[in-house]
């Protein structure tokens, strides 16, 4: 297994106006992301619209993610279906076509939604399964894993390593840190306040604001890890605004916006995400402006 620490950014997935994926423009950002020396690479997440994702376009991203990353560089690919029949073949497909590790969000359907055995059935037989590390992505409100779950999956399990905390903020990471101890891997996605999930316990982080910010949360990382927290405190200030700009309904295609801003060229998103508000825009390029 490769170290799955750090900064992981999970990237967008720029479309066309045919709704196909752009692979040129995601192989320009994997490229850019690589480069500002992150510790691996997320396809298929929430910030590349995984759930629109059929199992052969995130075999298509590992494969241009797999170009830029070196061999100590894990590529996550993230798994987001509504049975564990369908969620196993995307895993076995995300295999195939060479991810190190899946993220793997619980069933989101309302009418869907299991108990406690139900998921723990769902992520014990991805494991079984599909045999490949698996990250639960914690960010359903309606199906959330606790901490007794996470941890007894990680005990119970044989390729359950870590979780992506989304839901509850800081407090949710530390009762899942206090919940595994050393067990497993913590993950935050608390976009605004990284280097405060860090400080309580953290292992790296899978957020959005990774893919917009790169570089700056790469510093951040290794400037908590080299014992400067009071830089690293900074960098979590210069970045909150942008942050709550970005953050909100229909987030894919704020977050392209802000890129936009960025001078990168992130595609469009898939539809039925097509319009951003001018006002909405507005604020997003006041926020970028005043971090200069």
């Amino acid at each position: 297994m490769k170290e799955m620490k750090g900064i992981i950014p999970p990237i967008i997935t720029p479309f066309k106006e045919d709704g196909t994926i752009d692979e040129k423009l995601a192989a320009r950002e994997i490229e850019y992301t690589i480069g500002a020396g992150v510790h691996g690479i997320s396809v298929g997440g929430s910030t590349g619209e995984g759930p629109t994702l059929r199992d052969e376009e995130l075999q298509a991203l590992i494969s241009i993610a797999r170009e830029y990353t070196d061999s100590s560089q894990p590529v996550v690919c993230g798994v987001m279906r509504t049975c564990t029949r369908d969620a196993v073949r995307a895993g076995l497909a995300a295999k195939e076509a060479g991810a190190d590790a899946v993220m793997v969000t619980p069933t989101a359907y309302n009418v869907l939604v299991p108990d406690e055995e139900g998921m723990f059935d769902f992520y014990s037989t991805l494991s079984r399964e599909v045999q490949l590390p698996i990250i639960i992505y914690n960010v359903i409100p309606q199906n959330t894993i606790r901490p007794g779950l996470f941890k007894r999956l990680i005990e119970e399990t044989e390729y359950v390593r870590g979780i992506k905390q989304s839901v509850g903020s800081v407090p949710a990471l530390y009762a899942m840190r206090m919940a595994c101890g050393d067990k497993g891997l913590v993950y935050a996605a608390t976009d605004d306040m990284l280097y405060t999930c860090y400080d309580s316990g953290a292992d790296g982080a899978i957020s959005a604001i990774l893919a917009v910010f790169p570089k700056l949360c790469v510093e951040m990382w290794d400037s908590f890890c080299a014992g400067d927290r009071v830089h690293a405190k900074e960098l979590q200030d210069q970045m909150y605004d942008c942050w709550q700009s970005i953050a909100g309904n229909q987030f894919p295609i704020r977050l392209k916006y802000a890129l936009q801003v960025l001078g990168r060229d992130p595609g469009l998103c898939r539809s039925p995400i097509v319009h951003l508000e001018e006002a909405e825009k507005r604020r997003i390029e006041k926020a970028f402006e005043k971090m200069g």
